[in-house]
């Protein structure tokens, strides 16, 4: 899978651009520009499970962060994914008036903005621990980053765990945890062994440590009750593939192929369903032909923590 998985998340680059919420997107904007304005320092941005850093160039292509001096640190506990992220931005940078400069940290200035990009391999959780107010281990020190983002990660991490990620959030700092998965697949056209393949492949969700098919409505209701922090919006995020003209936009080709693997692999591990190969076998020709359209559901959560 080396080199595989850090195409498919350059290829789903297109599919969260469209996936994403725009209204809690503008709402980010906007509380970032009114925290930026009120700090002396930079604005400081820790992203866990930055992948190869695709939502830091979203964040820039769409001006979500302020004009100024930001420091990012972009987390993932993949090595291959961290080791990806200098020459992806180096190539979004190519494309645009970018200059980018330094190794480790990586410094990016497109004129009103100087971002200063901090790779760091880690478990998001440890990260936690050792740089929140409050760990899952009751240890205490400076959180100071003015916004945590975590996009497509809290179906797959200890949600008993949110109050020590959100520990690393300054008072009056802010989280966004957009496309978070909640609990549907739809693959069209229709196939017999639909509902027998998507049950599997929730099951297999829901069989990982930590892993929840469900997820979205879970931390729905934990942020909306937790103390410390305000939820500010809520929102629908849903992956809508289909082919225009027949053709998919971009390298979401690509991207279908790769989840069909994935399903492959989970169904697979759990021993399978009939029809899983002939299912398989009409999904590839219809990813090869440009007909298979793809739904998934998953929300969007933005807040705030407070003073």
């Amino acid at each position: 899978m080396t080199g595989s998985f850090q195409r498919y998340l350059r290829a789903k680059r297109t599919v969260d651009d469209r996936a994403l919420d725009r209204r809690l997107v503008d709402s980010l904007r906007t509380e970032l520009a009114a925290r930026a304005a009120e700090s002396a320092g930079p604005l400081r941005v820790l992203e866990i499970g930055a992948g190869i850093g695709t939502m830091l160039t979203r964040f820039l292509d769409w001006d979500v962060l302020p004009e100024g001096d930001i420091e990012y640190v972009a987390l993932d506990v993949q090595t291959e994914n961290v080791a990806a992220m200098r020459d992806y931005l180096a190539e979004w940078a190519a494309e645009r008036s970018v200059t980018v400069a330094g190794d480790e940290p990586l410094r990016l200035d497109d004129g009103t903005r100087l971002v200063t990009v901090h790779p760091v391999v880690a478990d998001a959780l440890d990260y936690a621990d050792d740089h929140g107010a409050v760990g899952r281990g009751g240890r205490r020190a400076e959180a100071d980053y003015d916004l945590l983002v975590g996009a497509a990660l809290l179906d797959i991490l200890d949600r008993e765990a949110l109050g020590a990620l959100l520990g690393t959030v300054a008072p009056g700092g802010l989280y966004y945890f957009p496309l978070t998965f909640d609990g549907a697949t739809r693959f069209r056209p229709p196939h017999p062994a639909d509902g027998d393949v998507e049950r599997r492949y929730h099951d297999h969700m829901d069989a990982k440590p930590a892993g929840d098919s469900r997820a979205g409505g879970d931390v729905l209701d934990r942020l909306h009750r937790l103390d410390g922090a305000t939820l500010l919006g809520a929102a629908g995020s849903d992956w809508v593939v289909r082919p225009v003209d027949g053709a998919y936009p971009g390298d979401e080709a690509y991207f279908l192929r790769h989840i069909l693997d994935t399903v492959e692999g989970a169904v697979g591990e759990l021993g399978g369903v009939d029809g899983l190969d002939d299912w398989l076998a009409t999904r590839r020709e219809q990813v090869a032909a440009g007909e298979l359209l793809y739904v998934t559901h998953q929300l969007d959560f933005l807040g705030r923590v407070e003073p």
